[in-house]
This record gives C-alpha cells, structure tokens and sequence, in this order.
C-alpha cells in the first residue's frame, strides 16, 4: 500500500529531479577533470633537453652574480658535451 501517495510529484518533483541529475554529473565531471589536471601537472612539467636545469641553474648564479662570464661559458661547455 502507498498509504495516499500514489508517485506524483507533479511538475515540481521533475525539475527537482533534473536539477540534481545535473548537479550530480557536473561534480563528477569536474572531480575527473580536476584528477586528470593534477596528474598531468606533476609529469615532469616541460619536455626541455636534460641539460635545461642544470643550465637554468647556472644563468641563475651568473645572474645573481656568484659566478662570472668565463666560469658560465667554462660549465655550459662542459654541461653540453657530457654524454
């Protein structure tokens, strides 16, 4: 027996319905979204040669001033022709 409630939500009970409907799959759209961002992100970041970080780290020292001109051109040189 349904005791005097015989399924009908009328109009009303629809929209409510599709409005969670939708609210449901945008969250788990957006949860997957979200996880394939996050993933990608910490992959590696760049697809640069090996030697960009050594170099980067090398262009930050000339420029803080701790190394001069010829000591970056003597690393870069030996950074570019290891194997």
């Amino acid at each position: 027996m349904m005791y005097g409630w015989y399924g009908d939500g009328g109009i009303l009970g629809w929209v409510v319905m599709a409005v969670m409907m939708l609210l449901f799959w945008g969250g788990v759209a957006a949860v997957v979204i979200l996880l394939i961002r996050s993933g990608r992100a910490g992959a590696g970041g760049h697809s640069g040669s090996p030697h960009d970080d050594p170099e980067r780290i090398l262009n930050e020292r000339f420029a803080r001033g701790e190394i001069d001109a010829n000591e970056l051109n003597e690393r870069r040189t030996v950074l570019r022709n290891k194997p």
